[in-house]
């Protein structure tokens, strides 16, 4: 299967075998990953990460997957002492960030960036993150979580919280529909999941529910994935606080919960998961942060050529 020198912009853009490929590729990786075997795939390559708005686990998880392969790192820094400053456009500062590394992992808070970036590119690269649209490697790293602690297979996930400007659920919806998962979307009436992503949804024959209300649905689900109502992506405060609060997962309401079910989140929290959930069988949302690592480096070693 071909990887070599490919993007990797948008979940839409992998079919469901190359998904698989890509996690089998996690899986050979995870005891790299944890530090329990040594890897030299990297060894002589840069992983450039410009990242023009702030991450951490994004940014880490891409570091140390760059450095537990043998790799080195060349980091754009503080965008306020870039070029960027200086008026140069984007597409420069791709052209010219290529003939100093070998793979660019960027981070942009407009839509399309991405895309458009490896229109300008000559080596690969890798959306981490653009506007709330896409975030393809927080959806692998997520389908990996799933897969580890429960099935992918005809799962019957439940996605709450900002639904209307989650970049991450976006992409799971797709990435979940190739394995005929049964979805249903929680969030308060201002936070709907878009329409048009539940309408493809439906064509492809997926079942879908939505409600507001998480004690409907938390004993009929194997997993719950929560996100933070987001403030950078609200253009009205007023919006925000009106529905920051709505939706929380305590220990109270995992009384109802299927015993195996399984709590993921991107991260950061605020207030929608409860510390007292944190001690529970129930949370993987730890775990799914490391997941992170083995992921990326397997996105990383195939896009760079360096694995088969």
């Amino acid at each position: 299967m071909l990887f070599k020198n490919r993007h990797v912009i948008s979940m839409k853009d992998f079919s469901r075998e190359e998904i698989d490929y890509v996690l089998d590729t996690a899986e050979k990786l995870e005891p790299v990953a944890r530090g329990e075997e040594k890897s030299r795939l990297l060894d002589g390559k840069i992983v450039s990460l410009l990242f023009f708005e702030p991450s951490t686990r994004t940014r880490l998880s891409f570091e140390v997957a760059t450095r537990r392969l043998g790799g080195q790192v060349l980091n754009l820094g503080a965008v306020e002492a870039s070029s960027v400053m200086k008026g140069e456009n984007l597409a420069d500062t791709i052209r010219v960030i290529s003939k100093y590394a070998d793979l660019i992992v960027l981070r942009h808070p407009l839509d399309g960036s991405a895309r458009m970036a490896a229109e300008f590119a000559s080596v690969p690269i890798i959306n981490g993150g653009d506007g709330s649209v896409h975030h393809p490697t927080q959806t692998f790293l997520d389908l990996y979580t799933i897969r580890r602690e429960s099935h992918l297979e005809g799962l019957k996930i439940a996605m709450a919280g900002d639904l209307k400007y989650g970049r991450t659920v976006h992409s799971l919806c797709h990435a979940l529909s190739l394995y005929g998962a049964e979805m249903t979307f929680v969030s308060p009436p201002e936070l709907r999941m878009p329409q048009e992503i539940v309408r493809d949804l439906q064509k492809q024959k997926i079942r879908v529910k939505e409600t507001d209300s998480l004690e409907e649905i938390i004993g009929d689900v194997e997993v719950l994935y929560m996100t933070r109502v987001q403030r950078e992506r609200f253009p009205d405060p007023e919006e925000y606080e009106k529905v920051k609060n709505k939706l929380r997962v305590t220990g109270d309401l995992l009384k109802g919960a299927d015993p195996g079910l399984k709590i993921l989140h991107p991260l950061p929290r605020v207030n929608e998961i409860s510390p007292d959930v944190d001690a529970t069988s129930h949370a993987r949302y730890f775990e799914q942060a490391f997941y992170g690592v083995p992921t990326r480096m397997a996105l990383l070693a195939l896009a760079m050529g360096v694995i088969e």
